[in-house]
């Protein structure tokens, strides 16, 4: 592909693994100051729903003193998988930090680097929660395009981030590489977890290696929606928070149905690119 303009920041060997594999870890991406936007607006969120739960009166203490990775489940720990699913398996509010996190510039530029410089963000981002021993937190095997199979858009690059250390303990990402080459496999709503995820069958998969990829919060890892990819239960007693971001080039379809994405960056049209005013308020671009 041609890049346009930038050059972004992957080496060749970077993006020669991606287009070979699917796949492409970027080990500490970002920094602790690149993540405390996204963190402090997973933190409001928490705090909204432990209001809600103590209105409710089903928590007495909303535990306001509690570390990150430990309040959502302890708030959860004594009431059931109903309860927290009431609040959905993923998260996509308008809080300012997960703009700025969408707008990272560190993110953008390994991006670009595969497919150019013109670049939307996806209106599909999700901010996961993953529970301990909630059965919505492990996803089965699946492709992100399963998601979004009528859609004019491709390619479209996950970029999955861990907002803490994601292991096999509290359920790491696992992959199958080089499936990114197959089409749009037929899949079926799963009924185990109660949220619906898409799912194959075991006899879909192949015999493709499957690779597991702990990583270090803030770590990077992207990956073609159609490449072959779930992660399993988390088995600690903390929550592994996750964001699940997407970007596509600006001549594809910005999937209205899913949403609004909006223009995260742009050299042919740089007065066009979104603000956080433009986000908060669901425009696609900059209007002056």
């Amino acid at each position: 592909m041609i890049k346009q303009n930038g050059s972004g920041s992957l080496t060749n060997e970077q993006s020669q693994f991606y287009e070979e594999q699917g796949y492409l870890i970027i080990p500490q991406l970002l920094s602790e100051e690149d993540l405390a936007s996204a963190r402090e607006a997973m933190t409001q969120k928490v705090s909204m729903i432990a209001d809600e739960l103590f209105a409710d009166g089903l928590i007495t203490d909303k535990l306001e003193d509690r570390p990150f990775p430990n309040r959502l489940a302890e708030l959860f720990q004594d009431l059931s998988a109903e309860n927290f699913l009431k609040y959905g398996r993923s998260w996509r509010d308008r809080i300012p930090g997960y703009f700025t996190l969408m707008s990272n510039p560190k993110i953008l530029d390994a991006v670009e680097s595969l497919i150019g410089g013109e670049l939307f963000a996806n209106p599909v981002y999700n901010v996961r929660p993953k529970v301990p021993k909630v059965a919505a937190g492990a996803v089965p095997w699946h492709q992100d395009k399963s998601y979004w199979p009528d859609a004019n858009a491709n390619p479209i690059i996950t970029v999955w981030i861990p907002l803490v250390d994601a292991n096999e303990v509290n359920g790491c990402l696992h992959i199958k590489p080089q499936t990114h080459r197959k089409r749009v496999l037929k899949w079926h709503r799963e009924t185990y977890t109660g949220t619906g995820y898409t799912a194959l069958k075991d006899s879909q998969l192949g015999k493709t290696e499957t690779v597991a990829l702990p990583v270090l919060a803030g770590s990077a890892i992207l990956f073609n929606d159609r490449c072959l990819h779930m992660s399993t239960p988390n088995m600690s007693d903390t929550v592994r928070w996750s964001v699940d971001l997407r970007y596509q080039p600006t001549d594809q379809d910005p999937m209205v149905q899913h949403g609004v994405g909006f223009l995260a960056r742009s050299y042919k049209f740089p007065s066009r690119v979104a603000t956080l005013e433009d986000w908060l308020a669901g425009r696609p671009e900059h209007e002056e």
